[in-house]
């Protein structure tokens, strides 16, 4: 039996060499490809201007608009991915625990057992025996991280802590987006229905007036038929277009954690229907390069190559013998009369080492290197998709905001050629189908400018996507309900708890629309 201070002092030593221990595999270096780090664009340099507002986290703030306002804030609380996302960063971080506990002794195990022994022997000296017998111990077994492997799994563990907590801020990019792309297209629908049904009426009038001259014989039927084509044509564009409102509407109510149906918030009570801001260029704060590797799943693909990396070293670990400090202390007794207790304690060390793998590690190893290398390809990619739809973004906000010039200027002259048409008609200088041809071209031209006006909308939140913009809210990780219901269920001790964020700030900006909220 080793004295207790011996025991000690081998735990001590033990310690020591933990602190000692070299980590193999490969250390995680960052994957940029050299032009990401100077990266421009010509359309997104012609389509913004520097400035500080508004706060790149809570972009749709530019649209004032307190209904957009108000309904993100309800998604960000009832939206099933965003709530997912925010469990599987409690899931990593339970998984990082989990990881941290290889700092310690893995083996450590407390039995006892109490047995009762009834024996009995026959012939002349035959004998009964009833015998208790009891024992209790504790081992312990505490393999040293010699190679790194426990370090490197904590390492892994806690990129793909930080690569969830990206992940979770890159759902609500896409949420704030979608929501906000989802309500224009319904905004935009409504003030096209407006459009349809003002034209309708115009045209109506005038297929009632060439009903009247073709039943008072003033008239051709020809111009009759026109009329009515021209009108019932319109008409019809209506039912399409309300459909349009109708699947806007249960898009909205399924990101807000709703079922199918009305909205309140996004009637007539609410004084934004069918209206669409007026955009202006983009206002960014930084160079767009830096933008990109800041976007939450760039991140998240970088901090997924850390997790990876380390990986590699947790498997390189087992071509190398381990080393396990192994301890018990046990103690026995009997009932037998004249018999005495016994305490046993054992410790010391023990070597394990797998000399016959057949190759099991080798390519375990090279299993663990080849999927780092597809995920250092998948981030590149993700990097240059990225700097695509950012691009994309900024030229389509650029072309939209040219087209709308010369849209209004096109509606414009279609107004006014309808009312010359309707005057020279009324004093018989022309024929009726000149009329017919100003209606028409009438709604052609004020549909295509507001359809127009909602592609620059889009193309602005594509923008604000493409850089990163969105990744706040207010809303906690896990709801106060979840977050109940699961610590009724299990001991998630303070893991549940979350740290004060930041709130957003003036002064951290990407993307900024102005002008007048009225078509």
């Amino acid at each position: 039996m080793l004295p207790q201070g011996r025991v000690f002092r081998c735990w001590m030593l033990a310690a020591t060499m933990l602190a000692g221990c070299a980590r193999v595999g490969p250390d995680f270096q960052p994957q940029h490809e050299t032009w990401s780090g100077q990266w421009t664009s010509e359309a997104i340099g012609q389509a913004s201007e520097a400035g500080d507002q508004p706060d790149m986290r809570q972009w749709w703030q530019v649209f004032n608009d307190p209904v957009l306002e108000h309904l993100i804030t309800e998604a960000d609380a009832n939206d099933a991915g965003v709530r997912i996302a925010g469990l599987r960063v409690m899931e990593a971080r339970a998984q990082l625990g989990m990881a941290l506990a290889g700092r310690y002794p893995q083996m450590q195990q407390a039995g006892a057992d109490a047995m009762y022994v009834h024996s009995r022997q026959s012939g002349p000296t035959a004998q009964t025996a009833r015998v208790w017998e009891y024992s209790a111990g504790v081992d312990v077994g505490w393999e040293l991280d010699f190679w790194g492997k426990f370090a490197r799994a904590i390492e892994s563990a806690d990129a793909a802590y930080f690569a969830a907590q990206a992940n979770h801020e890159n759902v609500l990019v896409l949420l704030h987006a979608q929501l906000a792309q989802t309500y224009y297209a319904l905004r935009t629908a409504e003030a096209r229905v407006r459009i349809a049904r003002e034209n309708a009426r115009l045209q109506k009038r005038s297929y009632e007036i060439t009903e009247r001259l073709f039943k008072a014989g003033e008239s051709d039927e020809l111009d009759l038929q026109q009329a009515k084509t021209q009108y019932f044509g319109t008409l019809s564009s209506i039912p399409e277009l309300e459909r349009q409102i109708a699947l806007s509407r249960n898009a909205v109510a399924i990101l807000l954690g709703r079922p199918p149906g009305p909205i309140p918030e996004l009637g007539e009570a609410s004084g934004k229907e069918g209206v669409l801001p007026r955009i202006d260029r983009a206002i960014l704060q930084d160079v767009p390069a830096n933008l990109l590797l800041r976007r939450p799943d760039i991140r998240a693909a970088e901090f997924q190559i850390a997790a990876q990396s380390a990986q590699i070293g947790v498997a390189k670990a087992d071509l190398y013998p381990s080393v396990t400090l192994v301890g018990s202390i046990g103690w026995s007794a009997t009932s037998l009369p004249g018999t005495q207790n016994g305490l046993l304690l054992v410790g010391g060390p023990s070597l394990r080492w797998n000399i016959f793998d057949y190759g099991r590690i080798h390519n375990n190893v090279r299993v663990q290197d080849a999927r780092l290398q597809q995920l250092i390809l998948t981030y590149q990619n993700d990097v240059r998709v990225a700097a695509r739809e950012a691009d994309d973004a900024a030229s389509g906000l650029l072309k939209a905001l040219e087209r709308e010039e010369i849209l209004r200027e096109a509606a414009y002259s279609a107004e006014r050629s309808l009312t010359l048409a309707n005057t020279l008609f009324k004093e018989g200088y022309s024929d009726f189908q000149r009329v017919l041809d100003a209606q028409r071209a009438l709604f052609a031209q004020q549909d295509a400018y507001l359809v127009n006006r909602s592609n620059a909308v889009g193309y602005l939140i594509d923008l604000y996507k493409a850089l990163g913009g969105g990744w706040y809210s207010e809303q906690p990780l896990v709801d106060p309900a979840t977050r109940d219901q699961m610590r009724q269920r299990t001991d998630w001790g303070d893991l549940l708890d979350e740290p004060p964020r930041t709130p957003p700030t003036s002064n951290n900006t990407t993307a900024k629309a102005t002008g007048s909220q009225r078509q």
